[in-house]
């Protein structure tokens, strides 16, 4: 079974064509047969005026190709679930109509993959649609976890709790790093470090995301490229105060703010530059990311109770030595430590690296989110959920 994965987002289409060679576990026999991205979608100027016409380029693209009549499924990344959807599901109108009720979760990110799955579902009524979640990962997670302590009629009313995102990814390096381990995923204590320009931290407790710093939205917890991460609440009431507008405060928390707000780049490899060439601003940046994700790790071990692997995933997870190092280093009383010839040489393309020496793993472990969707979907639909 031949599955078109797609990522649709307000200017863009990312598109994976996977094709399973063999049998076993999926994640190890489905094989990329091709892939790309439609962008500027919309933008002026722009020969693909909306996401009909990207559909229609990819559609194009796969019939050239000699795929498009091979396809199976089509497996989509939806951001936002809710409390209603925690597992991979076949798309119906009542589906749709649910997403469509979420879609104030994540106002920046349903609306445009809900357009993208109404397209492909017109395009291609044959096939099934399957939706993926990037909550759903988080779905294990315990109230203690996910209630935050606010008035009752905010969660019942507001849906106001944390959701976590990232959970595709989370999900997908938790198997890898069993794999890479050599043990049962359902005896493991790991805690998952997605670090791109978004970056979140989860605690997985056996294969079940226990917790995870991003909340209600993807603003909270971690440092990140445009997003500040945690802060007190009252930081908005005072910048209110003093006479900002609520968007401009949603703006710059999740636009101007993280690594670009303490350094002026959202770069994590241009701020290694100039810290390395001496910039205070720069330097500041990584300690306090590093700081703060130091933080979550300790703080995971304790909700764990105990830890067997770090796994650093995502772009600045895969290729900063400098933040890895950053994060271990200073947790040698927690059984973490690095190799740092191996640390600074890793490649994580070729397959999970251990740059670790101490009681408790280092793993860095190429994400693949789009494999992860894929063999979701294929799953899904032959489970018929």
């Amino acid at each position: 079974m031949t599955v078109l994965v797609l990522n649709c987002g307000s200017s863009s289409i990312k598109y994976e064509v996977f094709t399973p060679e063999g049998d076993g576990d999926p994640l190890d026999t489905l094989q990329a047969v091709t892939g790309g991205i439609v962008e500027g979608i919309g933008e002026a100027g722009s020969q693909v005026p909306d996401h009909a016409a990207g559909l229609d380029a990819i559609a194009s693209r796969l019939r050239e190709e000699g795929l498009l009549d091979d396809l199976s499924v089509i497996g989509h990344r939806v951001v936002h679930g809710g409390e209603a959807f925690t597992q991979p599901t076949i798309v119906d109108d009542a589906v749709i109509e649910t997403l469509e009720q979420l879609s104030p979760l994540a106002p920046l990110h349903n609306p445009p993959i809900l357009e993208g799955i109404r397209v492909a579902r017109a395009l291609r009524p044959d096939l099934p649609h399957v939706a993926v979640f990037d909550t759903a990962f988080h779905g294990t997670l315990p109230q203690e976890a996910y209630r935050y302590a606010v008035p009752q009629n905010w969660y019942d009313d507001h849906g106001v709790r944390r959701y976590g995102f990232h959970g595709t990814s989370h999900d997908y390096v938790a198997r890898r790093a069993a794999q890479a381990l050599g043990r049962p995923l359902g005896v493991l204590k790991l805690i998952t470090l997605h670090l791109g320009n978004g970056a979140s931290a989860c605690a997985v407790d056996g294969g079940r995301s226990v917790d995870t710093s991003m909340g209600l939205s993807p603003l909270e917890g971690l440092v990140m490229g445009t997003r500040s991460g945690d802060v007190d609440p009252t930081v908005i009431f005072h910048l209110l105060r003093e006479g900002l507008s609520p968007g401009e405060v949603e703006t710059a928390l999740n636009r101007q703010s993280g690594l670009v707000g303490l350094s002026g780049s959202n770069d994590m490899r241009a701020v290694e530059a100039a810290a390395a060439d001496g910039d205070p601003a720069a330097e500041l940046a990584i300690q306090v990311a590093a700081h703060r994700l130091r933080k979550y790790v300790g703080a995971y071990i304790a909700v764990l109770g105990g830890l067997d692997a770090v796994v650093f995933t995502g772009g600045i997870g895969e290729h900063s030595a400098r933040m890895r190092a950053a994060v271990v280093e200073p947790l040698g009383h927690l059984g973490l430590s690095l190799d740092a010839a191996v640390n600074a040489s890793c490649n994580a393309s070729d397959g999970p690296v251990d740059i670790g020496t101490g009681s408790a793993a280092v793993l860095v472990v190429a994400t693949d989110e789009e494999r992860m969707i894929a063999a979701q979907s294929l799953e899904c639909v032959s489970s018929g959920s």
